[in-house]
């Protein structure tokens, strides 16, 4: 039986913060949905202390954020969208359109299509998170999404540089310095200045994360990115405190209500990485988040042996989840709910978040049951066709189809396949429309 040494906050407490953001994020949406670009505006002036004549940079913005990018900057820039780049293309080059002949005469297919209009949202509140442009707008890109725009937050009251030079660098066709509800809701309702989008991505904090939720079905979304949460899975052969304590830290420093869990098989090693995180809270630069997260939303587990662990990890379905174990392919194969995996101590989550090249747009809350991140296949539609080719598979297919309307008492729709029975085959079936007993009235 496991047991909890530390527990985050409670359900309630998790309840009562959820429905505070879902209640601002719906009458901001509203104000959007009325008055468009005004509502933006005041939104941004609020909440960023942000304001221009128009949030979409120019192309001279643009090139100077781009050119006063040192030579170092731009080359570990363009390093990390290479990797990201070509692990999409790998990606899209196992996505395969079909087309199959399935009975004689009878050929179906799908074909992957790219959404028309994609909006990338990169944060940058608290940091400018430059990574997440080159995991949305190439992935965009790869797929190949015709019109790919994005929309960033100002970085300590000016444009975020580094931010501004990265969405440039991965393609981007329109740059707008917006963040937060203002910035998702002008891209999915659109506003006379900003065209609406067909799909939403990226990650952001617990406003964007709902604003994408009240806004699917009207647009889509790649899936619910809130706050990070990482889960490190370590036991005494793969790991020891400074490294578990460091991986938890290194996530929970984005903010205040980002989860770090460890779970452990090892009493020593819990109570070990409890003292070392605290003892790393006095000397972490991003301590103020840090602390805070790991006061409220920090946990840690002891599990009695790797299966139970297994157990636990695939009910906390964590975005991110290291794996420094004695055996880490244990857990790759058996483990079912997970935004990524990290596995051995020679990786680590900041790897995938900034440079290693799988994305690291990830589901959080539990979205993992269901989901995995952003990739190319989020910016396709997988749409199917049919086509008959032969009289004899039209009258064949038609007669089936003629029998089971009748079963469920669609006579328009029997009637669609008996008139193809009457044309393209030998028997002379009736119209659909006089009544006639079904098999399941007559029976």
């Amino acid at each position: 039986m496991a047991i909890w040494l530390k527990r985050g906050a409670s359900a309630q407490a998790k309840a009562d913060a959820d429905r505070k953001v879902r209640e601002t994020v719906e009458a901001a949406l509203a104000d959007i949905e009325m008055r468009g670009d005004a509502a933006v505006r005041e939104m941004s002036v609020k909440f960023d202390g942000w304001d221009r004549e128009d949030y979409r940079l120019s192309a001279a913005e643009i090139g100077a954020c781009v050119d006063a990018l040192s030579a170092q900057e731009r080359k570990d820039i363009e390093f990390a969208q290479a990797q990201v780049r070509n692990f999409a293309q790998i990606q899209r080059e196992s996505i395969r359109d079909v087309e199959v002949e399935t009975l004689p005469g009878v050929v179906l297919g799908h074909r992957n299509i790219p959404v028309n209009a994609a909006g990338c949202y990169v944060p940058g509140g608290k940091y400018p998170l430059l990574a997440s442009a080159h995991m949305s707008v190439i992935t965009a890109r790869v797929a190949g999404v015709p019109r790919v725009i994005t929309c960033a937050p100002p970085f300590q009251g000016r444009l975020a540089r580094a931010i501004v030079a990265a969405q440039a660098l991965a393609g981007a066709d329109a740059i707008y310095a917006l963040g937060g509800i203002q910035a998702i809701g002008a891209m999915a309702i659109g506003t006379p200045s900003i065209d609406p989008v067909d799909m939403l991505v990226g990650p952001g904090n617990a406003f964007v994360a709902e604003a994408k939720r009240q806004l699917y079905g009207r647009v889509g979304i790649d899936l619910f990115a809130g706050p990070t949460e990482t889960l490190v899975i370590a036991d005494e052969a793969g790991c020891d405190p400074e490294m578990a304590a460091t991986d938890i830290l290194g996530q929970i420093e984005h903010g205040p209500d980002s989860p770090g869990v460890l779970l452990t098989n090892s009493e020593k090693l819990a109570r070990a990485t409890i003292a070392e995180i605290e003892r790393l809270l006095t000397i972490l630069p991003t301590a103020d988040h840090a602390s805070k997260a790991w006061e409220s939303f920090g946990e840690v587990i002891v599990a009695e042996d790797h299966a139970e662990m297994l157990r636990i990890a695939d009910d906390i379905a964590s975005e991110h989840v290291q794996v420094m174990t004695g055996d880490p392919g244990y857990f790759l194969t058996n483990m079912t709910n997970y935004g990524a995996l990290f596995l051995g101590p020679r990786t680590n989550v900041s790897f995938g978040d900034k440079v290693i090249g799988t994305n690291h747009t990830l589901p959080t809350r539990k979205a993992a049951r269901y989901t995995g991140g952003l990739w190319v296949g989020k910016f396709l539609k997988t749409c199917t066709y049919q086509k008959v080719t032969t009289d004899e598979a039209s009258a064949l297919i038609g007669e089936y189809c003629s029998r089971l309307c009748a079963l469920e008492g669609f006579a328009g729709h029997g009637e669609q396949a008996n008139l193809r029975v009457r044309r393209y085959g030998r028997r002379n079936v009736p119209y659909a429309g006089v009544a006639q007993p079904s098999a399941l009235t007559a029976a």
